[in-house]
């Protein structure tokens, strides 16, 4: 559940005819000064080149020292725009500017790039945590017909977002700028084009810097291990800072809570005022992102929203959850977005099915926060189209890579950097998502040491949040 950040849309801007990008300035009052802005032109099926053609918007931060090479910052979500990332986070890039163009683009899968409906980025079914075949059948149902009312928009479109399509674009970024080879800053879902890039043209991997990625090279039953326990570790911390907070967070939080879920299990709670209501499942997908911060330890404001949100619902009103997802999402419970599942299912984030389902869902079920797990798999459950982008080893040869990530995803990617020999890490002991777009000066101080010299950092390299 991404909060996505929709952009002004760039002026298209032709190509030179030797394919070179012509940059020029950026359309949008936000867009800062010295990015220029260019466009590549690439086939909408890469197995079909001299099909059907869509142009894609590339940004440039030119380097303002002694240029070395070009760094590629691939952008989050799925649906996130890298055009964006260099307008609004353009100061996490200014000392690796010093030797690097910075360069990103807008993908495919952007919710700016304009080609599907925004309703199809913005909108997407509830789900619930089925009990039974039939259940599971029926949601997929429901997910299968949101997904068809978007892909009947542009079906050969819709057909070709997933990761490797975009990784093939950035390979024609690549040929466009005439670099030998690119280094990699890829934040969150950015992970994966970027892995799926490493795979396909290892040759052209200089450096591999993943931030908070999604690893797709797990399975759904490890993904469910690691993911229930880092979800765990993240509740524990809630119900220890309650102990201290108890003016706000009440006794026995903990077993409130189990009790509470328990009970909107049996009987969902309504929104006051609304046409809706919260099953326990409801309550701990939508309590997960309260716990991931931002904020500085060791009160996060998210903690005091949480505790004040269940003590509401005690009373017989899940208002408190819904405001949060509101806010965030503008739906009163988090919908499985249709846009980025677009990208994640064809990406192969799904469930073989129902049996897999239930043996996944046992997995996390004495947990705090059971089924939260399940919860983006489930939205690719009746999905219409195929995968096309499986999960595949990674080749031999490719440079050492770096990863770094937080209480809520550094193990994700820790496991995914430790596939490369000789990769290294950097854990953050603290909460939030994309530590370099969000200016960890820690953080980017070691990944701009692993980007300009590949100097990795020592063996248990930690940072923690700035005071």
């Amino acid at each position: 559940m991404n909060v996505l950040v929709i952009g002004a849309l760039l002026g298209a801007l032709t190509t030179t005819p030797a394919g070179e990008p012509s940059w020029g300035p950026c359309d949008g009052e936000e867009r800062p000064s010295d990015l220029r802005c260019s466009s590549v032109e690439v086939p909408l099926d890469w197995d079909a080149p001299r099909g059907r053609t869509i142009t894609l918007k590339v940004a440039r931060l030119p380097a303002t020292g002694r240029r070395v090479g070009t760094v590629f910052s691939v952008p989050g979500g799925p649906g996130g725009s890298g055009i964006d990332d260099l307008t609004y986070y353009r100061g996490s890039f200014a000392a690796l500017r010093e030797r690097f163009d910075v360069v990103s683009f807008e993908p495919r899968n952007a919710t700016t790039y304009g080609r599907l409906p925004q309703r199809c980025f913005a909108t997407g079914p509830w789900l619930a945590k089925p009990d039974t075949p039939d259940a599971y059948a029926r949601q997929a149902a429901r997910v299968r017909a949101s997904a068809q009312e978007c892909r009947r928009v542009d079906p050969v479109f819709f057909d070709h977002l997933d990761s490797a399509s975009v990784a093939r674009d950035i390979e024609a970024v690549r040929a466009a700028l005439g670099e030998e080879r690119l280094s990699f800053l890829a934040t969150s879902y950015g992970g994966v084009p970027a892995i799926a890039y490493a795979r396909l043209f290892p040759a052209r991997v200089r450096a591999m810097y993943l931030d908070g990625a999604v690893n797709q090279l797990r399975d759904a039953a490890s993904e469910a291990r690691d993911r229930s326990g880092t979800y765990e570790s993240q509740f524990l911390r809630f119900l220890a800072w309650c102990e201290k907070a108890r003016d706000v967070c009440g006794d026995g939080m903990g077993a409130r809570w189990r009790k509470l879920v328990a009970a909107a299990d049996r009987r969902p709670l309504p929104v006051e005022g609304e046409r809706v209501t919260y099953s326990g499942f409801d309550l701990q997908v939508a309590a997960m992102p309260h716990l991931v911060g931002p904020g500085p330890a060791p009160e996060y404001p998210r903690w005091r929203q949480l505790a004040q949100a269940i003590r509401q619902a005690e009373g017989g009103d899940a208002g408190g959850f819904a405001a949060y997802v509101r806010a965030g999402v503008g739906s009163l419970k988090p919908p499985s977005f249709v846009g980025m599942n677009a990208t994640q299912c064809p990406d192969g984030l799904r469930f073989a099915g129902y049996a897999e389902y239930r043996s996944v869902r046992a997995i996390g079920a004495r947990t705090h926060l059971a089924g939260a797990e399940l919860w983006h798999r489930l939205g690719c459950a009746g999905w219409p189209t195929p995968v096309t982008n499986p999960a595949r080893a990674l080749p031999e040869g490719l440079p050492p890579f770096l990863g770094a990530g937080t209480w809520t995803d550094y193990a994700d990617t820790a496991d995914l950097v430790r596939r490369v020999p000789g990769s290294g890490t950097v854990r953050f002991d603290g909460p939030g998502h994309g530590l370099y777009l969000t200016g960890d000066a820690c953080t980017i101080a070691y990944a701009n040491a692993y980007l300009t010299d590949l100097r990795l950092p020592p063996p248990g390299t930690t940072c923690r949040p700035a005071p």
